[in-house]
This record gives C-alpha cells, structure tokens and sequence, in this order.
C-alpha cells in the first residue's frame, strides 16, 4: 500500500482554450494555453512582466481548492479511523469509544475563469501566442517560452 494521495484538480479554460496564470514574483497574471502548459518541451515559463521563473504560476483560485480538497480527505480519514476504533473497543467490556457525528466538510468551490481583460499577444521568437495585459503590448514583455524581451508585440 502507498502512502502517496493524488488529487486532480482541473483548471478551467477561457472560450479561447487559454488557463489563468499568476506570477509569484510580481503578482500579474497572464494566460497561457492549456496544451503549452502541459507540454513537456517547454522547460520553464517566463513571467511575460518581469521575466523571471517562478516555482509555481498557480492562483489563489486553485491553491485554496486544493487545501480544501486535502482537508476534507483528511477529516474523512481520520473519522474512518475513529469508527473503526469504535467497531474494535464493542468488543472490549472495559473500555468504550464513541467516534460522535461526521465532521462537516468544507465546500470546494469550483475554479473561475477569471481575469478577461487580457489581449491575445503573438510572440515570433517561439511561433506561440500568450495573453498578456495591453499595456505590456505597448511597453513590450517577455515571451512566457523563451524569456526573449520583446519591445513589438503583434
């Protein structure tokens, strides 16, 4: 039996097929999409705003659903345990345990889309498009694949 747990949270697309996306450096957010995250060529992702990699790009959206997620597994384990206890100390005549009602699970609010004042930014140096804030078209940005500075921004 493996002590590892694996959770698959799915983060929803815009109508475009682009994820939400939040540096943790900077704080601003950009759209990437789906299938440039999950491809394995990719190597890091740029922050298109300040250009650094960041550990992770998740949002608040997904790491507080994910905490929720492990929480309320963890409150079903541990009231599984204590039931179990229960069922084995009826046995015993000296000593009883009562494992009480099921704790109340948390809700696990779906992800939202979010952010839609994003514009669609094609980047030559890698034949990709990201979505990035107008005004990084206009001051220029990074590429999110290559890290490439670009001053002109179709």
């Amino acid at each position: 039996m493996s002590n590892e747990i694996k959770f698959e949270i799915s983060i929803p697309a815009d109508n475009d097929g682009y994820i939400l996306l939040r540096c943790s450096h900077c704080g601003e957010y950009f759209k990437l999409l789906a299938k440039d995250c999950e491809d394995d060529g990719i190597l890091n992702i740029y922050c298109p705003s300040c250009g650094l990699i960041s550990e992770s790009y998740l949002t608040q959206d997904v790491i507080e659903l994910a905490q929720t997620i492990a929480s309320n597994y963890a409150m079903d384990m541990i009231y599984e345990a204590f039931k179990d206890m229960e069922k084995s100390t009826k046995k015993n005549s000296f000593v009883s345990f009562k494992a009480g009602k099921r704790p109340r699970r948390e809700a696990e609010n779906p992800i939202k889309v979010g952010i839609e004042a994003l514009e669609i930014a094609d980047f030559e140096c890698c034949r990709k498009t990201a979505k990035i804030k107008p005004l990084l078209k206009i001051t220029g940005c990074c590429c999110p694949f290559c890290g490439v500075k670009n001053f002109e921004i179709k």
